[in-house]
């Protein structure tokens, strides 16, 4: 494999696999968007150097556009016959080694898009690089406006005084080793060597130290490599971790990691979200909420939510990642209340497997879902026919799940005075029952948080989405940051009656990339991004 990516670029490695030489004694001829080269310039640099030994030649790639060779199909003594009648293009349905000739080209494709932007042919370009991603800065015109700036020069740290607390959040699904190798096919896309964990984890241990976010939020975080190298190589960075790994068989989940100098830790919750008493919650994900205090000298400020998770990827099950979610919502509630009946501001990040636009990102954002005859497969917006699939059921999760539609735990009233059964007259009973039965048949969600997305998902100038994950199957947006927006921000959205203490101001973010833009850098990962997800990051101010 390696050697024909060799023949694609020019280029030829030695026997031993450690240099590399021209293959070509003159830069070769341009057709358009590819490349030919005399057969007799590469028969006499190839074979006279043993090809037999160091050339693979991809069989198993089934869109290789190039006839099959193997190495039983040559010796090293045995001269090979020209692949091409003279100046003729190869054909290869037709191919015969007998038709060759001394004059023949090899036809070798470049893989590039044009200026227009066109899509390559395939998905198999072996561009090198880094794409630079800017920092967005954020202001606020009049309340209702809002400018977007692009300045390279700017400092991106943030600072404190006694009257705001600046501080930054990243959120990164950074791919369990186990889920990469139990999904290979998803990377076929990625030279082998990318794909080792030795060569990942210290790429990806350089985002987090280049970035220097004050709280991580990660996905995908293998136990046993959380344990031995993730969480040390954190707290020699100064960070303070939390962490919950998944109830079932995969050994991942979640981590929070802050910094020591920014917050103290007030409680951790983490959210088991499996309920072997519920059927319909057999899926093993899990999320984790946090209750942070800053660290302000002279001042006194509210504590800060931070909750992340991981929902479940299953399209077609989107009756559970909204009982998912709304579980996450009810241990936020509980966390998020403080004594004097206000809430403090919230960050929730997170991988929640569904796309801008759907009934669940809409949920998340507008704070109510009227969920009546939508389909479970159209959820999270992955599906793109509901044909054969069944609709959500109404209510969606069972009472004895002690969630209500709102997304908070039931509380069992206690009354103050002792009564019996005997106390409560008929006609109390029924208006019991037919309130239970009403909560029970509403097709209504909602919550109580005015949440907005650091991210538009879509470019500015271009209106071309953006995406958070690229892998060989798909690239689309499934990653988010939700923050509490500050009190002029959230005048009359739903939930806005819920008080918050001080509230959130969005200052910056980290620019996103289209899917284009990945693929020329080979899509995720690659050599410079060893996880198939983007890191998001954005900073925020808490006015004290």
């Amino acid at each position: 494999m390696e050697a024909w990516r060799c023949v694609r670029r020019g280029y030829g490695r030695c026997v031993v696999g450690r240099g590399r030489y021209s293959m070509f004694s003159h830069h070769p001829k341009s057709l358009g968007r590819d490349w030919t080269t005399p057969w007799e310039n590469l028969q006499r640099c190839c074979w006279n150097r043993h090809i037999s030994s160091c050339m693979r030649w991809p069989g198993h790639y089934s869109r290789a556009p190039y006839p099959y060779f193997s190495s039983r199909h040559f010796s090293l003594n045995w001269r090979p016959p020209y692949l091409f009648e003279s100046r003729t293009q190869f054909q290869y349905s037709h191919w015969r080694p007998d038709n060759l000739s001394q004059t023949s080209l090899l036809h070798l494709s470049s893989y590039v898009m044009n200026s227009e932007g066109d899509e390559p042919s395939s998905k198999r370009r072996k561009h090198q690089g880094v794409i630079k991603r800017n920092w967005e800065y954020i202001f606020n015109h009049n309340k209702e406006k809002t400018k977007i700036l692009e300045d390279k020069n700017v400092d991106p740290k943030c600072e404190d005084s006694e009257n705001k607390f600046d501080f930054s959040v990243m959120s990164y699904n950074i791919l369990s080793q186990d889920l990469l190798e139990d999904n290979s096919h998803l990377y076929r896309h990625c030279r082998r060597p990318l794909l080792h964990w030795s060569f990942r984890f210290p790429n990806i241990l350089k985002e987090i130290k280049h970035f220097d976010a004050d709280v991580l939020c990660l996905q995908e975080v293998q136990e046993d490599h959380y344990g031995t190298e993730i969480r040390p190589s954190l707290e020699s960075l100064g960070y303070h971790c939390e962490y919950k790994m998944r109830t079932g068989r995969k050994p991942d989940g979640c981590a929070i990691c802050f910094k020591h100098s920014k917050f103290s830790l007030l409680s951790v919750n983490p959210v088991e979200f499996f309920r072997p008493d519920i059927p319909l919650l057999d899926r093993d994900n899990i999320g984790l909420v946090l209750l942070l205090q800053p660290k302000i000298p002279f001042a006194t400020s509210p504590s800060i939510c931070v909750a992340n998770t991981h929902l479940l990827y299953n399209p077609r099950r989107g009756d559970i990642k909204l009982t998912q979610l709304a579980m996450l919502l009810a241990e936020i509630s509980s966390v998020a209340h403080q004594k004097d009946g206000s809430v403090c501001p919230i960050i929730m990040c997170g991988d929640f497997n569904s796309v801008p636009g759907s009934p669940l990102y809409s949920f998340i954002k507008e704070g109510k879902l009227n969920y009546e005859g939508l389909a479970i497969g159209k959820v999270s917006g992955q599906e793109q026919s509901s044909r054969g699939q069944r609709i959500l059921s109404i209510p969606i999760w069972p009472p004895n799940l002690g969630i209500s539609q709102n997304c908070v735990y039931e509380v069992q009233q206690v009354p103050k005075v002792e009564k019996t059964e005997s106390d409560l007259t008929q006609t109390q009973l029924e208006k019991t029952e037919v309130l239970v039965t009403a909560e029970k048949l509403s097709s209504h969600l909602q919550h109580h948080f005015s949440l907005s997305s650091v991210y538009s998902h879509f470019c500015s100038d271009t209106g071309i989405p953006e995406v958070t994950t690229c892998h060989s199957r798909s690239a689309i947006t499934v990653d988010y940051i939700f923050y509490s927006a500050e009190k002029e921000d959230v005048a009359g959205h739903p939930g806005a009656e819920v008080a918050l203490v001080g509230g959130l101001k969005l200052l910056a973010r980290l620019s996103l990339l289209t899917e284009q833009d990945l693929w020329t850098v080979n899509g995720l990962p690659n050599e410079n991004n060893s996880s198939d997800h983007l890191p998001l990051l954005a900073k925020f101010r808490l006015e004290l």
